[in-house]
C-alpha cells in the first residue's frame, strides 16, 4: 500500500517538532520530506547565544543529526529555498529548480529578523542574529574589532550583548524603551537585570531612537535622533521578527502579518496547513517555542486522523536565564484594571516577585533570580484562578518544593521538550536520578533554554522526600475539593450531571418522563426535588433542544431582562433599533439565571451598558458590545468583548455570547459569575472566533 507524501517546508523547531509527534502516533502513514534552506540539520535556536557565549559547541544544539533523518526515513534537502507553490498542480519548486509533489504539505517557513529602515543599515558589519552562520560572522569580527553596538533591548538583543562579551569586545545596548525587556518585565525586575548585566561588563543607552548608522561602506558607528553619537565598528540588529509569509502569499494562500489558520493549523487552501511562528492564529502569531509545540501536537493528531482538542491560543510566558539570571514572565503585565496581587524583594538574594491581578483572578507574574514557582505560577495565569490560591500553606518547609508538588501530574515542566512533571518523576523513580543534571541526559527537561532547571531541582527533591516516607520536606499535592452536589438527591454536582443529561436523548432511550430519568441516574428521590428539578430541565433543554419532560411542562423558566427604566421611545434611532431586534430574537429563550440586557445610544444614556450582564453601546466606530456587568452587590464593570461595525455584526456577537453562555454556564450562575469563573480572555477569543460565533448566534435561534 503506497503511503501519502507529506513535505514540510521548513527544518526548523516547529515543523520537526510536528514530524517527531507524526512519528511517534502513526511511523508509517507518511513519506516524508523536509526542505531547509540551511545547509544542516535541524537545531536549536534558542540555544544561539550560548554557542556564542562559548557554553555549548554547535554540536551541542542539534535536535535532530543526520542519522535521525536515515532511521526513520526521512528525505532532508537541505541548502534549498523553496520560491513556487503550485496548489492546482500540488507540487513546490525551489531556486535551483527542483520540483516536487505533495498529498499533504506543512508551511513552517518560521520568520526572519525584522531589519528596521534606518538609513546605513544595508553597510558592512551590520547584521543580524538568527542563524548559525550569524555566530561564525560574529567570532570572526571579534578577532579585528573591539567596539560592537546591539539595537534592541529585548531577550535576543542581551544574549547577543552577551555573546560578545564572551568574544572579548565591548557592547553597548541602545534601547528605544526606558527600560530593557519592557514586554516581559516590569521597572522593576529590568533595572535588576540591568545591574546584574552592568556587572558582567554590559553598557546601556535607554530610550534612544537610531537616527543612522555612520561610515561610509562599513559601519562606524550609531547618531541618534538626539544628536548624540556612539562609536561602533559592528552593529547588530535585534528589534524583532517578522513571519516569513512570501512564499505562501504569491500562492495565493491568505496571509495577514502571518500565514491565517484554523483551530487545527489549516490554512485557506485543503491540504496545506502552517505551524510555527510563521502562522497566525485568531489573529496572533508567537515567537515563543512552547506555543509552537503546541501548535505541532495539534497538527500531528490532525495529519494522523486522530481525535484532538482544538489549539484553542496559547498564554505567553518565558521562563529561561538572560546572560546566566533565572527569569520568568507569564500573562499579562500591565494594562488598564490590573492590580498588584503580590510583590516581594529580597535585596540581599537578589529575587523578585511580582503577581498581578484583574477582578480577583490571576493575569500575570514576574520572577526574577529564582524561579522555581513560575511553572506553578504559569498554571494559576492560564486557569485565571482566584487570587486566593496564592496564599501560602500552613508549615511549608520548602517553597520550591510546595511550587512542584502544587503542579498537576500532566503539566509541562519544560516547554521547550515537552517535559510533564510526570515524566520527571517516572524517570527519577525508575532509574534512581540523583542529579538535575542526571534528569537533564534521561529526559531531556532542561536541556535547551535552561529556565526550567529550577523546578527540575525542586521535583528531584519533592520525588526522594515522597520516597522517604516522611522525611523532611516533603509536601503531599493538595486533593481537589469534591463538588458540591446539584441537591441532597444526588452527590453528582453540576458539571457531572450536565454531562450525563448531554449524552440522553430522550427520543432514542424512550425516557418520556423525569421519573424514568431520576432511575436511570440514581436518583435519591423518584420525583427530584424544588432545587433540582429546574437544574434537570434546564440541562435537557440546552443539551437536545427536543427533549421534553412530561412533569416539567409548564416550569417557569428564567429568560432574558431588559432595562425598562426609560421607554424605548427614548432611545436614538439605531439603539431603539437595535434593541427591538434583540428582543424580538431572544424572546422565550431559557437562560440558566436571570440575564439583564442594557443597548444605550451613548456614554450619557440614562442606562450603563457596563453594568448590564450584555450592553451593547453606540460608539462613533460602530457598536461596543460588553459582558459581565453587574449593577448590584458586587458592582462590576462589564468587560468589552468587541466592536462590530453594523447593527447585525452587534446582533451577532450578542447572540453568541448568550448562547455560550447558555451552553456553558451551570444553572444558577449569574453572567458575571459565568465569566469569571471561565474566564473573560477565553470567553472572549472564543466569540472572536468568526465561524464559531455564527455557529452560535444561529444555534441561539433554533432553539427558541
Amino acid at each position: 500500500m503506497s503511503r501519502s507524501k507529506l513535505v514540510i517546508i521548513g527544518n526548523g523547531m516547529a515543523g520537526v517538532k510536528c514530524v517527531e509527534e507524526i512519528i511517534a502516533l502513526e511511523p508509517d502513514t507518511y513519506e516524508i520530506v523536509i526542505y531547509g534552506n540551511e545547509p544542516r540539520p535541524n537545531y536549536n535556536r534558542i540555544m544561539l547565544s550560548k554557542v556564542l557565549q562559548g557554553e555549548h559547541s554547535l554540536q551541542d544544539i542539534i535536535i535532530n543529526d543526520w542519522t535521525w533523518y536515515a532511521e526513520h526515513h526521512i528525505r532532508l534537502c537541505t541548502g534549498e529555498t523553496v520560491h513556487r507553490i503550485d496548489t492546482r498542480g500540488k507540487y513546490i519548486e525551489t531556486e535551483s529548480g527542483l520540483k516536487e509533489t505533495y498529498d499533504v504539505l506543512i508551511l513552517a517557513t518560521g520568520s526572519s529578523p525584522f531589519i528596521p529602515p534606518i538609513p546605513g543599515i544595508d553597510k558592512e558589519r551590520v547584521m543580524s542574529f538568527r542563524t548559525i552562520d550569524d555566530c561564525t560572522r560574529m567570532s570572526e569580527y571579534s578577532k579585528t574589532y573591539r567596539k560592537a553596538a546591539v539595537i534592541g533591548g529585548g531577550l535576543l538583543g542581551l544574549e547577543a550583548a552577551r555573546g560578545l562579551l564572551h568574544l572579548g569586545m565591548e557592547a553597548v545596548v541602545v534601547h528605544n524603551a526606558p527600560y530593557i525587556m519592557n514586554r516581559q518585565l516590569d521597572e522593576k525586575a529590568a533595572a535588576m537585570l540591568q545591574e546584574e548585566l552592568e556587572g558582567q561588563g554590559m553598557s546601556f543607552l535607554l530610550a534612544k531612537n537610531t537616527q543612522k548608522i555612520t561610515g561610509r561602506s562599513q559601519a562606524q558607528g550609531l547618531q541618534f535622533t538626539d544628536g548624540s553619537k556612539l562609536e561602533a565598528q559592528v552593529v547588530i540588529v535585534a528589534v524583532g521578527i517578522r513571519p516569513n509569509v512570501d512564499l505562501a502569499r504569491r500562492s495565493g494562500i491568505a496571509t495577514n502579518r502571518a500565514i491565517m489558520v484554523d483551530d487545527y493549523m489549516r490554512t485557506s487552501v485543503p491540504g496545506i496547513y502552517a505551524v510555527g511562528e510563521c502562522a497566525e492564529h485568531r489573529g496572533i502569531s508567537y515567537g515563543l517555542v512552547a506555543p509552537l509545540y503546541e501548535q505541532g501536537k495539534v497538527l500531528a493528531r490532525t495529519l494522523c486522523g486522530q481525535e484532538t482538542p482544538e489549539y484553542k491560543g496559547s498564554i505567553p510566558y518565558s521562563q529561561l536565564k538572560v546572560s546566566g539570571v533565572d527569569v520568568f514572565s507569564a500573562g499579562e503585565i500591565s494594562g488598564e484594571g490590573m492590580q498588584t496581587a503580590i510583590q516581594h524583594l529580597d535585596g540581599i538574594h537578589g529575587t523578585y516577585k511580582k503577581v498581578l491581578m484583574q477582578a480577583g483572578k490571576v493575569r500575570g507574574a514576574i520572577l526574577f533570580g529564582d524561579t522555581t514557582e513560575g511553572t506553578a505560577l504559569l498554571g494559576l495565569v492560564q486557569r485565571g484562578a482566584d487570587v486566593a490560591e496564592l496564599a501560602p500553606r500552613e508549615g511549608a518547609p520548602d517553597p520550591a518544593e510546595i511550587a512542584a508538588a502544587a503542579l498537576s501530574a500532566q503539566e509541562n515542566v519544560c516547554a521547550c521538550n515537552n517535559v510533564t512533571k510526570a515524566a520527571i518523576m517516572k524517570a527519577i523513580q525508575e532509574q534512581g536520578l540523583e542529579t538535575a543534571d542526571q534528569v537533564k541526559e534521561q529526559t531531556k527537561a532542561s536541556g535547551s533554554c535552561g529556565g526550567c532547571r529550577p523546578m527540575v531541582a525542586a521535583l528531584l527533591k519533592h520525588t526522594h522526600n515522597l520516597k522517604n516516607n516522611g522525611g523532611t520536606g516533603v509536601v503531599a499535592t493538595p486533593d481537589k475539593p469534591a463538588p458540591m452536589p446539584v441537591c441532597s438527591c444526588t452527590d453528582l454536582g453540576h458539571a457531572e450531571l450536565k454531562g450525563i443529561l448531554a449524552d440522553i436523548n430522550v427520543l432514542e432511550t424512550g425516557l418520556p418522563d423525569i421519573s424514568l430519568i431520576l432511575q436511570k441516574l440514581g436518583w435519591g428521590s423518584e420525583l427530584g426535588c424544588s432545587v433540582c428539578r429546574p437544574v434537570i430541565h434546564y440541562y435537557l433543554q440546552v443539551s437536545g433542544g427536543t427533549m421534553v419532560v412530561r412533569e416539567l411542562e409548564g416550569h417557569s423558566e428564567i429568560q432574558v431582562r431588559w432595562d425598562d427604566q426609560i421607554p424605548l421611545s427614548s432611545y436614538a434611532r439605531d439603539a431603539r433599533g437595535l434593541a427591538a431586534q434583540l428582543r424580538a430574537s431572544w424572546i422565550g429563550a431559557a437562560m440558566p439565571s436571570p440575564v439583564n440586557v442594557g443597548v444605550a445610544p451613548g456614554p450619557g444614556s440614562l442606562v450603563s451598558a457596563l453594568v448590564q450582564d450584555i450592553g451593547l453601546l453606540a460608539s462613533p466606530a460602530g457598536w461596543e458590545i460588553y459582558a459581565g456587568g453587574h449593577a448590584e452587590h458586587p458592582v462590576k464593570q462589564g468587560g468589552l468583548i468587541g466592536v462590530a461595525e453594523t447593527e447585525v455584526q452587534a446582533a451577532t456577537l450578542a447572540s453568541a455570547c448568550l448562547q455560550w453562555y447558555r451552553q456553558t454556564a451551570w444553572y444558577d450562575e449569574p453572567l458575571w459569575a459565568w465569566t469569571e469563573r471561565l474566564g473573560f480572555m477565553s470567553i472572549r477569543e472564543t466569540l472572536l472566533d468568526d465561524q464559531l460565533q455564527k455557529e452560535l448566534a444561529a444555534t441561539l435561534q433554533a432553539d427558541i
